[in-house]
């Protein structure tokens, strides 16, 4: 069975909401799957290494001001001499992101998420969705899979709403989706 670790920080709980539904993906292919919010990892804290061992990693990063959060990209630099000794090569990756409204910029923490880990050597996992009623004059609705039509990941809208009400039933279905696509790829990867 493949391991899968998804290490993600919630200022507000959106992201975090968005977290449990990949982890809840993932155990739907997987046995060994572990949620670490980075509040966890500590310079020596044991989470690092089940992120070491895992056979995929999947990141999760709320987008503020058009980026990653802060507290996450300080996770992505103490990465630093994992990616010196190139503990995660070959790892597989994929990543989410939330935000207060339906774009955000988004994407672009996808992109910083991709790029962190094209620095670990590591290969990315795209959502492998595509866009919902693209024929549809109204466009998707809000308990669509990949409503928000993203490729790179799953995207989240929190509209700035308490968590229990936001993100979407759509957007926590796209996680859930991510979570499994990554775990299933994960069992072929490693060949277990």
């Amino acid at each position: 069975m493949a391991k899968v670790a998804i290490v993600y920080h919630s200022q507000q709980g959106h992201t975090k909401k968005v977290a449990e539904a990949v982890e809840r993906g993932a155990k739907k292919a997987s046995d060994e799957v572990t949620l670490i919010a980075v509040e966890e990892l500590g310079q020596d804290a044991p989470a690092w290494a089940v992120l070491d061992d895992a056979d995929a990693i999947i990141f999760g990063a709320p987008t503020y001001m058009g980026s990653m959060s802060a507290a996450f990209k300080a996770f992505a630099e103490a990465t630093v001499g994992r990616w010196f000794h190139r503990t995660w090569q070959d790892k597989l990756a994929a990543g989410f992101t939330t935000s207060g409204s339906m774009s955000g910029d988004k994407l672009n923490t996808l992109q910083g998420l991709v790029i962190l880990s094209a620095q670990h050597g590591m290969i990315w996992v795209s959502l492998g969705l595509v866009p919902p009623n693209v024929f549809d004059e109204h466009g998707p609705k809000a308990d669509d899979i990949n409503r928000s039509g993203a490729f790179l990941g799953a995207m989240g809208s929190s509209f700035s709403v308490a968590p229990e009400v936001s993100p979407s039933v759509g957007d926590v279905k796209t996680a859930e989706h991510l979570g499994e696509r990554v775990a299933t790829l994960a069992k072929k990867h490693v060949g277990r």
